[in-house]
């Protein structure tokens, strides 16, 4: 038979290992750092700015998109080299991402934080984020700055 410390301490033990199954339980094994959220501006007639929104969305991120009028005035506001423009401009933490942009690669500039203005996917390339189609084609997204220097930031074939 068990003596009154011996049940306490087992008592104890045996809360304490709750305790810590709950706590566990509760916290993510692979929890995400807070994005910060994007805002999207785009011209209202354009399916594809809309299916790269709801891909983006689908990628996790918070997206709050925008129809404007004149996209070109927003684009010279946002220092957007007319090299790398595409139909929609995007603006997350101090960056600006231009175009079809994979959400993989707006993960990677977040996390690297380059001294750049923005990543671009130049034009409207089949196979990109929200530029579905039967055909796919190989692009690069561009790093850029706004003295329209750029660089390659990655290849997707």
């Amino acid at each position: 038979m068990m003596d009154r410390r011996g049940f306490l301490a087992a008592t104890l033990a045996g809360a304490a290992t709750l305790i810590a199954r709950r706590a566990s339980a509760a916290v993510p094994l692979h929890s995400h750092v807070a994005r910060p959220p994007v805002t999207v501006y785009k011209d209202a007639s354009c399916g594809c700015c809309k299916k790269w929104v709801e891909y983006m969305q689908g990628s996790g991120f918070t997206v709050t998109a925008h129809d404007s009028a004149d996209m070109d005035a927003l684009k010279d506001h946002y220092g957007v080299p007319s090299g790398v423009r595409s139909c929609h401009t995007a603006l997350v933490g101090s960056y600006v991402i231009e175009g079809h942009v994979p959400a993989t690669d707006v993960d990677r500039l977040l996390k690297e934080q380059p001294k750049v203005a923005g990543l671009a996917v130049p034009g409207m390339v089949m196979g990109s984020p929200g530029m579905d189609g039967p055909t796919s084609k190989p692009y690069s997204v561009l790093a850029f700055q706004k003295t329209g220097a750029t660089t390659t930031f990655a290849s997707h074939t």
